[in-house]
């Protein structure tokens, strides 16, 4: 696997190697997923940001089920303008709504949250922890209001294994993951691929 030089052909080639998998195959990988989560800890209670998948992204809601089993607050990101998401509460029964870039989330009636662990999609990771996301940065600025709040939420990243990359184009905003977490397991950085 050689390293890409930009951003943006890493992203065209790791979304590519996802969108090349079977629809049956990611809902197989994507129950894996909610099985090795069960490594990831937490206080009953904890704010925990998921998402709802669009594309051929992992499908978070078996992991997210077991999480609200575990006690976790849930909450959903929800775009409000072109440059900020937020994060609404995410209630059993709760109405959804197009919340933009073909995403649904809750309504404007659900409570605004911070989240303490931030399940995040991306488009490729690596070896470091380095995410590339899809290019809007919506995540990024979404972390630095969290820090500039005096919050360090742990930040995971959820992506099949195909989509490792043997390096990630970085730039001095982005910001590495805590952990990602694939239906080969759950993998703390740094740590090799």
């Amino acid at each position: 696997m050689r390293a890409m030089h930009s951003k943006q052909e890493t992203r065209k080639a790791m979304l590519a190697r996802r969108d090349a998998l079977k629809p049956d195959v990611r809902i197989e990988m994507s129950l894996a997923m909610a099985d090795a989560a069960e490594a990831i800890e937490f206080e009953p209670g904890t704010v925990i940001a998921g998402y709802l998948p669009i594309r051929s992204e992992p499908d978070l809601r078996p992991l997210l089920a077991r999480f609200r089993a575990r006690g976790a607050r849930l909450c959903l990101p929800v775009v409000v303008d072109r440059e900020t998401i937020i994060f609404r509460e995410f209630v059993r029964g709760g109405d959804l709504v197009d919340t933009g870039f073909k995403t649904v989330g809750p309504g404007r009636e659900a409570e605004i949250l911070d989240p303490d662990l931030l399940m995040m999609p991306l488009s490729a990771f690596d070896a470091a922890g380095n995410r590339l996301g899809y290019g809007a940065g919506h995540y990024d600025r979404a972390i630095a209001r969290l820090r500039a709040k005096g919050m360090r939420p742990r930040l995971i990243g959820a992506a099949f294994s195909c989509q490792a990359t043997e390096s990630v184009p970085i730039e001095g905003h982005d910001v590495p993951l805590d952990m990602v977490l694939t239906e080969r397991g759950l993998r703390r950085f740094p740590e090799s691929l």
